[in-house]
């Protein structure tokens, strides 16, 4: 599991209506590091989205996070200037009160350019998890219109 293996899910994607890498794995997995030495090594821009997302949202009143969160990411992304873009720590979508469908959010990111995000999860029987179920933030989705990238 290198970025060599992510630079040829990023040649696939191009060819894909969604062009979106999920690179799914649990806390501690290594997805911080993989996308830090694709970034480093192909000069992808490298966005940690808790982080960016986080500081925007300060600005704005509770009562229009949720309507301006897709606008904002979409900002982060398209600034950058690239076409392959790595989003990090993505979590933040799956916040209760933000009111959002993260991998909606992430396919729509992804028609015009590449997006390589992580997925604090697990992809088994083709079934893409995040959190525990019965857990406010855990979403499950069946299907998934993305490449999916899985670390043990």
């Amino acid at each position: 599991m290198s970025a060599r293996d992510i630079k040829t899910y990023i040649e696939a994607a191009r060819e894909r209506y969604y062009r979106l890498i999920l690179v799914v794995g649990p806390s501690g997995s290594g997805k911080t590091k993989l996308l830090l030495g694709l970034s480093a090594d192909e000069g992808c821009p490298y966005i940690n989205l808790g982080l960016a997302l986080s500081e925007r949202l300060l600005e704005l009143p509770v009562r229009t996070r949720t309507l301006r969160t897709p606008d904002i990411v979409s900002e982060l992304v398209e600034g950058t200037g690239s076409d392959t873009v790595l989003l990090d720590n993505t979590e933040i979508l799956f916040e209760p009160s933000l009111h959002q469908d993260p991998l909606r959010l992430l396919q729509r990111l992804s028609r015009n350019l590449t997006i390589v995000a992580s997925w604090n999860g697990r992809f088994e029987d083709k079934v893409l998890t995040y959190g525990q179920p019965g857990h406010p933030e855990a979403k499950s989705y069946h299907d998934v219109d993305a490449l999916v990238y899985p670390l043990s």
